[in-house]
């Protein structure tokens, strides 16, 4: 056993059979399964969080395929090294086969030309391309390489996953096996559901509190869920405020104030708050959210989220907090419309895309005199010298006379 590696990767898996999760692609009906086995792999690219096993299935594939298997880091290479795979494969003497698997870790860190260099030798068959990513793919790499390459998500592992890994890990000589360790079945639990779904950050922990713990006088290394909070400290969130995440997370933060369910709301506000989340920008999608989706069925909404906004900016962390919560709480709770939504949307299709007239003359101003000559404010009635402060008088242009944009609807009082 190798110390100075770290137990995640000293007991990564192999084989497919030593690989744990992913079931939804790995699957023995499942077609990655499949083509792994068969060692037909075409290129793709695994989407998923850190710790999901991305790089260990990476490297089951070495470990089953015929063809010559490189790996690189994007942080790390550029196009010469691409270059350089390209050459050994051409190779006869090195490469009978003429045909590579290259693994990308990180591949969305590759800017467009060290990208586009790849296009041609998938797109010939020449490279196999198995990129790794934790951003989304759609928004990180080149729309002509994911067209070539099948896009598989994974996704973080259960607490099951994590403690079957957890359990493996104790009793392999390649892992802690070699130890005589004492850690109740409860305790691992703890361990896996604190790491949320990234089994690296669980071993990393289970690791540190093992090599950290005097072995007891009964010959024993005892670990204790105290031990085991200290090895790994705050649970992991997988709330990434420059990711996927963030833009996953603050649709279901809107969607779930518009759907009028403030324990969400609350849960979203929540996990972005603790993710780093800027409260300027929660206290923005507030306003927007009171104005949209409350609208006329509780105006004073708008009001509430707009004072909210002023007091985070004025307060800050951490007490903009409560500020949020209380207007976010207010907004999911009130009665719903998005009649000011619609008109606005329906009206700016029309100006766009209709002849709309022009403004009637009598509700245009004669700001230079002589102008009433022209017709300019000529017919106007004024409104508050009428009962009740209305009277019936054209304001629409005649070309959209009896357009309605404005429809009440039954949350609408007024």
């Amino acid at each position: 056993m190798n110390n100075n590696e770290p137990l995640a990767f000293r007991i990564r898996p192999k084989t497919l059979e030593d690989y744990v999760g992913q079931e939804h692609v790995l699957g023995k009906d499942k077609l990655l399964y499949r083509t792994i086995k068969a060692d037909r792999l075409s290129s793709i690219i695994l989407f998923g969080p850190p710790g999901c096993g991305k790089t260990s299935l990476a490297r089951v594939i070495s470990e089953t395929t015929k063809y010559k298997f490189y790996k690189i880091n994007a942080v790390t290479s550029g196009v010469a090294d691409i270059k350089k795979v390209v050459e050994e494969t051409q190779n006869f003497m090195i490469n009978p086969s003429g045909k590579s698997i290259l693994f990308i870790d990180e591949i969305h860190r590759f800017n467009k030309l060290q990208q586009d260099a790849l296009l041609p030798f998938v797109e010939s068959g020449m490279i196999i391309l198995i990129g790794a990513t934790t951003e989304n793919p759609y928004f990180e790499v080149n729309k002509a390489l994911l067209s070539r390459s099948m896009v598989i998500p994974l996704y973080p592992l259960t607490q099951e996953n994590i403690l079957q890994i957890l359990k493996n890990a104790l009793i392999r000589k390649d892992g802690l096996g070699e130890y005589q360790i004492k850690i109740e079945e409860n305790t691992l639990k703890k361990l896996a559901s604190i790491s949320n779904g990234d089994v690296r950050t669980a071993l990393n922990g289970l690791e540190v509190a093992v090599l950290t713990t005097p072995m007891g006088e009964d010959g024993y290394i005892t670990i204790t869920d105290e031990i085991i909070k200290n090895s790994v400290q705050n649970r992991k969130t997988i709330f990434d405020k420059n990711g996927e995440e963030h833009y996953n997370n603050i649709s279901a933060f809107i969607k779930s104030m518009r759907g009028s369910d403030p324990d969400a709301t609350i849960f979203y506000l929540a996990r972005a708050l603790n993710g780093g989340e800027d409260p300027m920008f929660l206290a923005r999608r507030i306003v927007i959210c009171a104005s949209e989706d409350v609208g006329m069925a509780n105006p004073n909404a708008l009001v509430i989220a707009t004072n909210a906004m002023q007091a985070v900016n004025f307060v800050g962390m951490p007490e903009a907090r409560i500020i949020l919560a209380q207007a976010a709480i207010y907004v999911a709770t009130s009665k719903k419309s998005n009649a000011s939504y619609l008109a606005i949307n329906k009206a700016l299709e029309d100006v766009k895309n209709k002849e709309t007239g022009e403004v009637p003359m009598h509700l245009r101003n004669a700001e230079i005199p002589g102008m009433e000559k022209l017709g300019y404010g000529v017919g106007y009635l004024y409104p508050h010298d009428f009962p009740g402060h209305e009277v019936e008088q054209q304001y629409l242009p005649d070309e959209m006379i009896g357009t309605k944009y404005y429809i009440k609807d039954e949350n609408i009082d007024s």
